[in-house]
């Protein structure tokens, strides 16, 4: 009878697929054995009829169970020694030391599955209302692990060895938790307990109950996940929620939500096909969804928004947490000071929250890794990836198109991933957050690191952003001395270009990119721009017109300086300003200040498309201060909903520059005339309309047949709809992000992707 050897590649190894090997070869009435390789890859060994070897490979690719993702299937005939090592029957063999250059494949965490959740409610389980339950098709996976393969001994797990009863199922091919390495029970896996605020363990016969029914109350807690602790408070009471904002010094920020259910969530959101796919996927992320009309929640929760960001528990101590009460979702926002990483160790939590916090609940399993909770959008019936951590990271990006040597990749300064692409895939790191301190570039650090050890890679190249100050600038010139590698600095707005060439594929693309700030080649501020891109090289096509940031960054956190810039010699705006002039931090001496640098022409000059935006909603009276990133645009966006365009307000392009003046004296004008909401959406529709329609000409004049749209305002519900209705009509898909986000979150993939060009 035949035998053959096949290699599965993908994520394979902590998602239960050995045991989906073995049912399925005994199904087919093979014999031969599977085992994990070093590599991440799955070997699988099979010898009987031609015709059943066939039927198991059909099932392989066609039945891999859930969390599963297999991208290439190898069969090779197998060696004389191999066949000789077949025994009469099919079993799971111990982990190979082989390891090839192709690159692990490590899980990102899955959520609580169905079956775990039955369990966990069933009083006659002896798992019933045990906070760790977990199976082969669920559970953390990257947040525990510490080196490959994925075994129970290279994770924080092998603190906790099995008792009897765990050790029999995880033996039994038959059994869910056949070869689980998270399998644990109550009487041998990890324990739960609540905390005072002084980490004094408190008597409580259920303490995540017991924790619930504080947060209800009007406590915050520290609730320690997966990935690292988050701060848990009352959504239907203000006051825990002011002490919130006061201790994370987060004045408008909206917080992240857990609600207990699906039917929870649908009682104060909006909630589409898609959008309840993402919240009920594996990976549970935070999915951003439109209050509905009967939104009933604290106002305090999402300020100024019409969204509010909603994930579901992906945890059974989560699910208990809402067991005792009626509240219909927690506020679950990641514990951290300002600018520094999620808390994820126990004796830290206790010192840096002591004040913060009333409790804490704490479990005894170690995090290896932290790991916030991912975010997306659904844009234009597409997901759009805000944040691409727990439950994806490190899971990589294929890319299509992916040649050159292996390339690592750090990110720019805010929402900053690392990234290794070879062999066709991009590994991108959890989150890691904004690099302007030096414990989160510490956790850069050591999330590449470890990202470089877990995938097997040693790098050839590395990229960098072209501003000189960043800090990740620094570690990449580190880096690349340490590795003796050439060090590539790439241009932030070519990096947006070329993330999006790389998910599609591209030869070449005219690239829409908008965000709010790019060092520039010629040292301005750019962020408004439609470049032309091969992928190791690019050309500043046109951009949108350039305007002075009065007071430098200072424009970036105060947007009334850029509504300033733009009209300072409109008739009437000095009065108009002073009227406004309590919004700014020095009121009436900093706005004649201002007006004076305005006339000046003082400050460097920007194309950013994030400050027309952010000057837009000054003007509109919408925001006048930006205490996160995007917030005052975001509230435009907000503000535009159910309006229409205003008539007589069409883009004005002039060479190269799509002139945004117009735009603001326009809107300006027509204050108290025109319903906000319609002055707010005009806004959106003249940008869009002014770069839709100066990237079709350039993508005439240049013959090329894609066109694409990436940068932070690709978000933008309302511009991003206008772009794809105008290329539509005149004969063009408008491209988007696939997976990487559009954001900053990305761009590491777009500098590693242009940098392995270069080699």
């Amino acid at each position: 009878m035949p035998s053959v050897l096949v290699l599965v590649h993908g994520i394979v190894q902590g998602v239960g697929f050995r045991p989906f090997v073995y049912r399925t070869a005994l199904k087919h009435g093979l014999s031969g054995y599977v085992r994990n390789r070093r590599d991440s890859l799955v070997e699988i060994l099979l010898k009987g009829e031609q015709e059943s070897i066939e039927s198991f490979l059909e099932d392989l690719k066609g039945e891999a169970p859930p969390a599963a993702d297999i991208h290439r299937v190898e069969v090779y005939p197998a060696e004389e020694a191999a066949e000789e090592a077949i025994a009469s029957s099919f079993t799971i063999l111990g982990s190979s030391p082989e390891a090839s250059a192709s690159g692990s494949v490590i899980p990102a965490d899955i959520s609580i599955c169905p079956e775990c959740e039955r369990e966990l409610r069933d009083p006659r389980d002896r798992r019933f209302r045990y906070f760790f339950i977990t199976c082969t098709n669920c559970g953390p996976r990257f947040t525990i692990i510490e080196s490959t393969p994925y075994d129970r001994e290279n994770t924080t797990m092998r603190l906790f060895p099995p008792c009897e009863e765990c050790l029999r199922e995880y033996r039994d091919p038959r059994d869910r938790r056949f070869h689980a390495q998270t399998v644990a029970c109550p009487r041998c896996g990890p324990s739960v307990r609540l905390l005072d605020p002084d980490g004094r363990a408190l008597r409580c016969d259920e303490p995540i109950e017991e924790a619930g029914k504080l947060i209800s109350e009007g406590c915050i807690v520290a609730v320690k996940g997966n990935g690292g602790y988050h701060l848990a408070a009352s959504t239907l009471v203000d006051e825990p929620l002011k002490r919130l904002r006061s201790v994370k010094e987060r004045l408008q920020k909206p917080f992240a939500l857990m609600a207990r259910s699906l039917e929870a969530v649908k009682g104060f959101a909006e909630v589409s096909e898609l959008e309840e796919r993402l919240l009920t996927s594996p990976a549970h992320p935070i999915v951003l969804l439109r209050k509905s009309q009967g939104y009933y929640l604290s106002d305090l929760v999402a300020p100024g928004l019409d969204t509010v960001g909603v994930m579901l528990p992906y945890t059974g101590l989560h699910i208990l947490l809402f067991d005792r009460v009626g509240d219909p979702a927690f506020v679950m926002t990641s514990a951290n000071k300002a600018d520094e990483p999620i808390i994820k160790d126990d004796d830290v939590a206790v010192k840096v929250l002591r004040g913060v916090v009333d409790y804490l609940l704490i479990h005894d399993r170690p995090i290896a890794h932290r790991c916030d909770d991912s975010v997306v959008k659904v844009v234009e019936g597409r997901v759009s990836y805000i944040r691409r951590s727990r439950g994806y990271a490190p899971k990589p990006i294929m890319i299509p198109s992916s040649g050159g040597d292996p390339t690592l990749a750090l990110g720019a300064e805010l929402n900053v991933t690392s990234c290794i692409l070879f062999d066709g895939k991009a590994f991108l790191s959890q989150h890691i957050g904004d690099v302007e301190t030096l414990e989160t570039l510490g956790f850069l650090e050591e999330a590449t690191r470890h990202l470089m050890r877990l995938v097997r890679c040693k790098p050839e190249g590395i990229a960098c952003d072209l501003h000189p100050r960043f800090n990740t600038t620094r570690l990449a010139e580190k880096l690349s001395e340490e590795f003796n590698i050439p060090l590539y600095r790439i241009q932030h707005h070519h990096a947006h270009a070329a993330k999006l060439m790389a998910e599609h594929g591209l030869d070449e693309v005219v690239c829409i990119v908008c965000d709010g700030f790019g060092y520039g080649l010629d040292g301005g501020a750019w962020g408004g721009e439609i470049l032309y891109s091969n992928g190791p090289e690019f050309e500043r096509l046109a951009h949108l017109e350039e305007h002075p940031m009065i007071g430098g960054d200072l424009a970036t956190l105060h947007p009334l300086r850029m509504t300033a810039s733009i009209l300072y010699d409109a008739p009437g705006f000095h009065d108009w300003l002073q009227e406004r002039a309590g919004n700014l931090p020095h009121g009436a001496a900093e706005a004649e200040l201002i007006l004076r640098e305005a006339e000046r022409r003082r400050g460097i000059a920007t194309s950013s498309c994030g400050r027309i935006l952010d000057a837009a909603a000054a003007l509109l009276d919408v925001a006048y201060s930006r205490t996160y990133e995007g917030e005052p645009a975001m509230k435009l966006e907000a503000a535009a909903y159910g309006g229409k365009p205003i008539q007589g307000l069409n883009p004005i392009i002039e060479g190269n520059r799509i002139l945004t003046k117009p735009l603001l004296e326009h809107l300006y004008e027509s204050l108290g005339r025109e319903r906000v909401r319609d002055l707010a959406y005009s806004a959106h529709i003249y940008l869009a309309r002014g770069l839709a329609l100066q990237a079709i000409r350039e993508a005439e004049r240049l013959q090329v047949r894609h066109i694409g749209f990436t940068g932070g305002v690709a978000y933008n519900r309302w511009i991003t709809r206008e772009l794809s209705r105008i290329l539509e009509k005149n004969g063009y898909n408008l491209l988007l992000q696939k997976e990487a986000p559009c954001g900053d979150g990305g761009i590491s993939l777009g500098q590693a992707y242009a940098a392995s060009s270069l080699q």
